[in-house]
């Protein structure tokens, strides 16, 4: 047949009506869009009746994404149901059908049971507030009960209660109870001080929402009803990161969830079981149920993919292809070198550069690359004077100062004063060791913080280097690089997630804002994420700036270099494909030679940047390159790919190009 459905969530960050189901009957030449709600809601799940193909189901989505927020819920979410192979649709989850519905309803997934296909089930992220669940604690305060005090009733506060609280937040001395009290009496701080000290919402918050809930339909979606009557923690409040349910093709009570666990319902969704193993990653994504043999699973999850024929009494984890999802990487000057780097929620790693990667680590019993720390890596940085020194941490800015040899550890990260709202952190928080002198460690959060002493204590150098911030669920308004100029000490560029890029030329004391269109002088495109600052090793005033648009949802490759310290800009790469640009990096012998990483993979430049070329051979096809790491004694550069782990190549061959191509000049 050449008639096919496509389920279509439209953009990521924006609006737009390309949003829904479209139906092609030739094959995919043509499309047609045949179910439309609004510009905010897409089609996240699609589902047919294997045994009548012109009924389909549909699950539709609410969200509303922006870099600094994200709604994950609205009263458009809901299923819809065709007869006609998709032509025309009718809502099925509305008023008395027994489904949620208003501004909760999130996230749906669908799951058709194939020999009764009247028999359906769906999943929901319930947004909506779940009551009467929560424990009351008498022996401590919640930071709820801080929000809107009055001076009078902070002053009325238990001793007790108030010291274990701070206690349990990890609130720094000296702000104790007793001082605390004193500081509210005497209005040096506001009596909400301590509520606008500890609040942060970055979206990983345990919002008390109802969260995963399973439905059943056995009319073919005309009614549907809740299958459990206890709540299903599965979810925590990131439910729109989960939404699959699968049913087992040969017993229609037995029906797989994925969450933060993969759960298995044995008795049609009454109860539900984890089936998670030591060797299970958790955050699950994808199942696959052999239909010959229901025993014979699949599983696709944050850690990769495993497989169990024993229906999840069992599992083994597939070792291949290599599939991990690299933020950042950095090299140390060791012989043979090592690589560091911070890997989607799979922690931070570092070994050896010739390590080569095969199943002979299990015979061993040893394998090759050891663990830093875990949650989300994030970057590293290594003291190369004695490459013993590692500086690595995970999500919000959580980093770690890691003595390799006597496994001594220093957790680093700046606080701010009470009084002060919170410092903002961006998902990946940027470091950076002075080559200057690696006792010196560079920090950015919304404020520029420096340590002369390899972390023991933060400075605070700066004030807000963002445009503020903005109100939601996501930290925004954060720095998101940081570079220093290989040739002069204190030369210090950041760039932001908002689109700000400021300079110091004195360490951090005095701060200089760059771009901003001027007379006569176009500046650089306003608001975008930089992605990217690198200060040129080859001219103390040039420096590269790579600006990223995916959270706008526009793909323009943007590459610009300044020879002024920044004063004006010049476009590179005009002709590169429509790729978000990650990084940048000069070549260690070169100056004429750029390396680029995008979405998209890997390009060089041979002309400063004028032109760039694909440089893929051996790299897997589009695969996104999120860091570059450049070895220079190797002459080696590390591309870290965020879906298939670490590659490794040699430079020679851009440079022998070069060299050919100015023979030929001359």
């Amino acid at each position: 047949s050449l008639t096919a459905w496509v389920a279509v969530m439209g953009h990521l960050y924006s609006t737009n009506k390309e949003r829904g189901i479209y139906k092609t009957m030739d094959g995919g030449i043509t499309w047609k869009q045949t179910l439309f709600v609004d510009e905010h809601t897409g089609a996240i799940d699609l589902q047919l009746n294997p045994q009548q193909p012109n009924e389909l189901y549909a699950a539709m989505w609410y969200r509303n994404r922006k870099a600094w927020n994200f709604e994950e819920a609205g009263p458009t979410s809901g299923i819809y149901k065709s007869v006609d192979g998709g032509s025309t649709w009718q809502l099925i989850s509305g008023a008395g059908a027994g489904f949620p519905t208003g501004p909760g309803t999130g996230r749906i997934g669908l799951a058709v049971y194939p020999p009764s296909p009247a028999t359906i089930y769906a999943v929901v992220d319930n947004q909506d507030e779940r009551i009467g669940t929560e424990k009351a604690n008498d022996s401590t305060y919640q930071l709820s009960d801080f929000k809107a005090l009055t001076k009078a009733a902070f002053l009325q506060l238990d001793t007790a209660k108030l010291t274990k609280f701070l206690r349990a937040n990890r609130v720094p001395f000296p702000y104790t109870a007793a001082r605390l009290t004193q500081l509210v009496e005497l209005d040096s701080i506001a009596p909400t001080a301590l509520y606008n000290y500890l609040f942060v919402d970055d979206g990983f918050q345990n919002k008390s929402v109802k969260g995963c809930e399973v439905y059943r339909s056995s009319d073919a979606g005309k009614t549907w009803t809740k299958t459990h009557q206890q709540p299903i923690d599965n979810y925590s409040s990131y439910g729109y990161y989960f939404g699959k349910i699968y049913v087992s093709p040969m017993n229609p009570e037995k029906v797989f969830i994925l969450g933060i666990d993969l759960m298995v319902s044995e008795n049609g969704g009454k109860t539900f079981t984890s089936i998670d193993k030591p060797n299970v990653h958790s955050d699950h994504h994808a199942l696959w149920i052999n239909p010959l043999g229901d025993n014979h699973i699949i599983n696709g999850n944050d850690g990769g993919c495993n497989i169990s024929y024993d229906k999840g009494e069992a599992w083994f984890k597939v070792q291949t292809p290599a599939v991990g999802q690299y933020y950042a990487i950095t090299v140390d000057n060791a012989k043979p070198y090592n690589v560091y780097g911070g890997l989607q929620d799979n922690g931070s790693w570092y070994g050896p550069s010739n390590h080569k990667e095969s199943a002979y680590w299990m015979e061993r019993g040893e394998y090759a690359y050891k663990r830093l720390g875990g949650g989300d890596g994030m970057q590293a940085q290594v003291d190369n004077r004695t490459n013993q020194l590692v500086y690595s941490g995970s999500q919000f800015g959580y980093y770690t100062r890691i003595d390799l040899h006597s496994k001594e550890r220093k957790m680093i990260r700046p606080t701010h004063r009470m009084g002060e709202f919170p410092l903002r952190f961006n998902w990946q928080t940027p470091i950076l060791l002075s080559s200057h002198n690696q006792d010196i460690l560079y920090y950015g959060s919304n404020k520029f913080h420096r340590s002369l002493n390899r972390g023991d204590q933060l400075q605070t150098m700066s004030g807000d280097l963002s445009k503020g911030g903005k109100t939601g669920d996501v930290p925004f308004g954060t720095i998101t690089t940081i570079t220093e100029s290989p040739l002069r000490f204190g030369l210090i560029y950041i760039g932001t997630d908002d689109g700000t890029i400021q300079l110091t030329k004195d360490g951090g004391t005095t701060w200089t804002m760059l771009g901003k269109p001027a007379k006569k002088n176009p500046g650089l495109p306003q608001d975008l994420y930089v992605s990217r600052v690198v200060a040129s090793k080859w001219k103390e005033g040039r420096v590269y700036v790579c600006l990223n648009g995916y959270r706008d949802d526009h793909f323009t490759a943007y590459v610009f270099m300044s020879e002024d310290f920044g004063q004006s800009w010049k476009q590179l790469g005009k002709e590169l494909p429509p790729e978000p640009v990650n990084v940048i990096r000069e070549d260690p012998k070169e100056p004429a030679i750029l390396y680029l990483g995008t979405d998209g993979g890997v390009y060089a430049s041979l002309d400063g940047g004028n032109r760039f070329h694909a440089f893929t051979k051996d790299l897997p096809v589009s695969i996104p390159v999120h860091d570059l790491a450049i070895q220079e004694e190797a002459n080696e550069l590390v591309v870290a790919t965020h879906g298939r782990s670490i590659y490794i190549g040699s430079l020679k061959p851009v440079q022998d190009l070069l060299k050919k191509d100015q023979g030929k000049k001359n």
